[in-house]
């Protein structure tokens, strides 16, 4: 049997988005990629408080510190991008 290809590309760091400061971007795009179901209470309360209720929904956040560590704790379920290429 050969080795497994998915081995070494799985968990929260290998899916981890890539959150821009608040110097690269002063809003952000947000697209939950990945489902709620199956993670702790807090992650599912923590993309409700962003605003994304269903899988594959996008919304705009203005970039400050607490929309950050928020995203910092589900960045294994969200897809992140400055939104329409606007920076400061």
């Amino acid at each position: 049997m050969g080795r497994n290809p998915v081995v070494g590309r799985q968990g929260p760091t290998y899916h981890a988005a890539a959150i821009p400061s608040e110097q690269e971007a002063a809003r952000i795009t947000v697209k939950q990629i990945r489902s709620d179901i199956g993670h702790p209470e807090t992650m599912r309360q923590t993309l409700r408080a962003l605003g994304l209720r269903h899988h594959q929904q996008t919304v705009t956040l203005a970039n400050t510190a607490g929309a950050r560590g928020m995203l910092y704790k589900v960045r294994h379920l969200v897809e992140v991008a400055p939104a329409g290429g606007e920076t400061r």
